[in-house]
């Protein structure tokens, strides 16, 4: 399948296939299921995955003409914290996660897409943060998806009771559509 002559990548292959050509992508276009592509020796592919589905660094795409893309993680501005302390990194984790913040923790280390917001309240909070360029990987999340500030988490439906008590305050600046009345 082409979309005026460019290649549609529509399946994903196994591991050991050959990849013809490869394509650095950010994680706001690994997370996007149609779009068009720049490969890595100035090709265009287009990806018509089916929704909901995230790419990984490495994941290999098939179109119908034969060209299999190897899927790389790009390079983008992040922020870091390190510590030896796996409570202070716990307490990060909690106060980003509470803002649907994607993560991606690695032992000592917490990186996250860069934003001065963020890197003010996780030093707050007694963490030094530095800025970094380098592939992101964030943990996929408890329903399966990457998460990301710019995520789909208006659209998810929850499958799982509400019962606790909502007594904290969610500044976050938008309705979730939750329903907790």
């Amino acid at each position: 399948m082409t979309d005026g002559g460019v290649p549609m990548l529509t399946r994903r292959l196994p591991k050991s296939s050959e990849a013809t050509a490869t394509a650095h992508l950010t994680l706001d276009q690994r997370q996007r299921s149609r779009q068009r592509i720049r490969l890595d020796d100035g090709g265009e592919a287009g990806i018509l995955l089916p929704r909901g589905e995230v790419l990984r660094d490495g994941d290999l795409l098939g179109a119908d003409d034969g060209l299999v893309v190897r899927i790389v993680a790009a390079a983008e501005p992040l922020s870091c914290a390190e510590s030896p302390d796996p409570l202070l990194l716990a307490r990060a984790c909690y106060h980003l996660g509470n803002r649907h913040v994607a993560l991606q923790i690695e032992p000592g280390r917490l990186s996250w897409l860069h934003d001065h917001v963020l890197d003010a309240m996780v030093a707050g909070l007694g963490l030094r943060v530095t800025q970094i360029e380098a592939p992101f990987a964030p943990e996929p999340g408890a329903y399966g998806g990457a998460s990301s500030q710019a995520h789909a988490h208006h659209g998810h439906a929850h499958e799982h009771a509400h019962e606790h008590a909502h007594e904290h305050a969610h500044d976050q600046g938008h309705d979730h559509g939750h329903g907790h009345d």
